[in-house]
């Protein structure tokens, strides 16, 4: 009988209680270290990972697939994928975990980014490339800025995950061309984010968007469901469930600020929309929410 692939939260440990954390960081030496360099298969549930590796050497296992580390790099593993790592001891480097839910966009959504996610890379960077340059700028950052508790901590930690992952997918994009190659309804897509961006707080129709695209209402709905796997509507309102929690999370304005500043001309309203979409209040959410942040 195969050993089964253990589930961790961080490798070898097992609380067996609720989640306590969001993001995690340390250096690959740290845990490695204690494991003679040898990190057995093992998968997380409810965390995606980023290796950065700066120098040293090492294997990487995915599933049964092995390969060779050549640093500079970086290691996205999604959720629910086996993996393993064996490295020399003159590695340097970082790991992150990162709560799945915290990610830009959802592992496996429809779209490039969250296909992306999805499935495990191994992505090697040229230091005298501009996007690898700052990428790897940003993880020395996110490292730095995670280690010390100053003002404004998650939410720069939460901006430094997503631009770092933002370039390792362009990165990585970049050595299959022809795979991601953009279409017609990717450009449109593109469009329809920066408008969105620029208008969800004025509450704008979909029948707007469309006009602004020059499609008919079921055509927008069919290339944003197609993309995204959501109606129009649904991405509309998502959007503004997410701004509200960032505001939640980041701010400290009171519901209501944050209600006026999102669009909505009564709170109340805006009560029963979070309400409905979350299960919860604004303001339970934000208790929730900001207890576990500053645990992270």
């Amino acid at each position: 009988m195969p050993t089964p692939v253990p589930t961790y939260e961080l490798y070898g440990e097992n609380s067996g209680k609720e989640l306590d954390f969001w993001l995690h960081c340390e250096t690959i030496r740290s845990r490695s270290s204690q494991h003679q360099w040898e990190i057995k298969p093992h998968r997380h549930a409810s965390f995606f990972q980023i290796l950065y590796i700066e120098a040293g050497s090492g294997d990487a296992i995915f599933g049964h697939a092995k390969s060779a580390i050549c640093p500079p790099a970086v290691l996205t593993i999604p959720p629910g994928v086996s993996h393993g790592f064996r490295f020399s001891r003159d590695i340097e480097g970082l790991v992150i975990t990162v709560l799945s839910s915290q990610l830009p966009q959802p592992v496996g959504d429809r779209g490039r980014l969250g296909e992306w996610f999805a499935a495990p890379h191994a992505t090697t960077l040229d230091p005298q490339d501009i996007d690898a340059a700052y990428l790897m700028q940003t993880l020395d950052r996110l490292g730095i800025e995670f280690g010390q508790r100053r003002a404004g901590r998650s939410e720069l930690l939460l901006s430094y995950i997503s631009l770092a992952l933002q370039l390792t997918a362009r990165i990585s994009d970049n050595t299959n061309v022809d795979k991601f190659a953009s279409s017609e309804n990717e450009r449109r897509m593109e469009i329809v984010v920066g408008l969105v961006q620029q208008h969800f707080r004025s509450h704008q129709p979909a029948s707007f968007y469309a006009r602004a695209l020059g499609v008919s209402h079921t055509h927008l709905n069919r290339i944003v469901r197609s993309e995204t796997g959501q109606t129009m509507h649904e991405l509309l309102a998502n959007k503004l469930i997410d701004e509200a929690k960032r505001e939640l999370l980041f701010t400290l304005g009171s519901v209501q600020e944050i209600a006026f500043r999102l669009g909505f001309t009564e709170p109340a309203y805006f009560f029963r929309f979070f309400s409905k979409s979350t299960g919860v209040t604004p303001r339970v959410w934000r208790q929730s929410a900001k207890a576990k942040f500053d645990k992270g």
